[in-house]
């Protein structure tokens, strides 16, 4: 399935605003399985939308080409966002453990203790890189920050096994890789990296139509979150390694409350199925009261660590 129309402009036009108990309802939901991969165009990329309603997701392509790069993804997110409310979920980390040592990186002169402080950092020394690459801040010898991670250029003298908050409690259901892991099947990582660089350039070029979740909301802007598709399909007591067989996809997409695909659909990738079930499960599980509040009881989240949007403080009824 491809993208439903070219217009920009395309996504729940005819739909309209209707107020929730809680904020204006989105006019779409976009699932996207992140790459913090080197190279201009990243085939595990994936751009997957939910329309609000009970249809079930389609994946997107990139306007030209075979894959997104994460460039192209920018553009193309920033186009619709100028022209939509939308709830967006993506899957790296916002952010890094803080509440555990009291500082991303403990024993450095760097004390800055906020998400968008850190990204900025990020930035500073890995701006030379194109395509929102990110692996510069963990290579270069010349600053003290790849002591800290785990990569495939050693382990770094400082490197520990940290969790965030979220990632904790997350552990209930299934546990996340510790984002300062660099290196091997499932890393979280580098595409962190790249994509704290991706926030920061989007929140520069549309502040007022863009927040960044739990650091920033808004009732009228739209809403980046930070996802775990492995969650999703944990929850629905479906097992993420069976992305192949579409029966599983669809019982999957059934307990978010929607529409299956059809028996022609032919899913390609583990990224086209993560980024599929994650649009379904944004559209089913934002009207949830509680998942926007979680974060409310951890300052460290709002502030440094960033949360996984579904993972809950109370536990799960599984």
């Amino acid at each position: 399935m491809r993208e439903k129309s070219k217009n920009v402009c395309s996504i729940g036009q005819n739909l309209g605003r209707i107020r929730s108990n809680r904020k204006l309802n989105f006019d779409g939901f976009i699932g996207v399985d992140w790459s913090g991969a080197k190279g201009p165009y990243l085939p595990g990329l994936q751009v997957a939308i939910a329309e609000p309603g009970t249809k079930p997701p389609y994946l997107v392509r990139p306007p030209k080409g075979r894959w997104w790069s994460r460039h192209l993804f920018a553009s193309w997110l920033l186009e619709r966002l100028r022209c939509h409310r939308l709830l967006i979920g993506i899957d790296f980390a916002f952010g890094y453990p803080l509440a555990d040592e009291g500082s991303f990186f403990p024993g450095l002169d760097f004390q800055s203790k906020t998400a968008p402080a850190l990204w900025s950092l990020v930035e500073q020394y890995t701006k030379a890189s194109p395509n929102f690459y990110g692996a510069d801040f963990y290579k270069r010898k010349d600053i003290e920050f790849h002591r800290y991670y785990l990569s495939p250029y050693g382990k770094g003298d400082l490197y520990k096994f940290r969790q965030r908050l979220t990632e904790v409690l997350c552990s209930a259901v299934t546990s996340p890789h510790p984002v300062l892991k660099c290196i091997g099947a499932a890393n979280v990582g580098t595409g962190s990296l790249a994509g704290m660089r991706f926030l920061r350039y989007l929140l520069a070029e549309i502040p007022e139509y863009l927040s960044v979740w739990p650091f920033k909301q808004s009732i009228e802007s739209s809403c980046i979150v930070e996802v775990f598709p492995r969650l999703y399909f944990k929850l629905a007591n479906k097992d993420p390694r069976s992305w192949k067989d579409i029966g599983n996809i669809n019982e999957t997409l059934v307990y978010y409350k929607s529409g299956k695909v059809t028996s022609k659909f032919e899913i390609n990738t583990e990224d086209e199925a993560d980024a599929l079930v994650t649009a379904a499960a944004l559209r089913f599980l934002y009207t949830d009261e509680e998942l926007w509040s979680t974060p409310k009881s951890f300052e460290p989240a709002i502030q440094a660590e960033g949360w996984i949007f579904g993972v809950k403080e109370k536990g799960y009824n599984l």
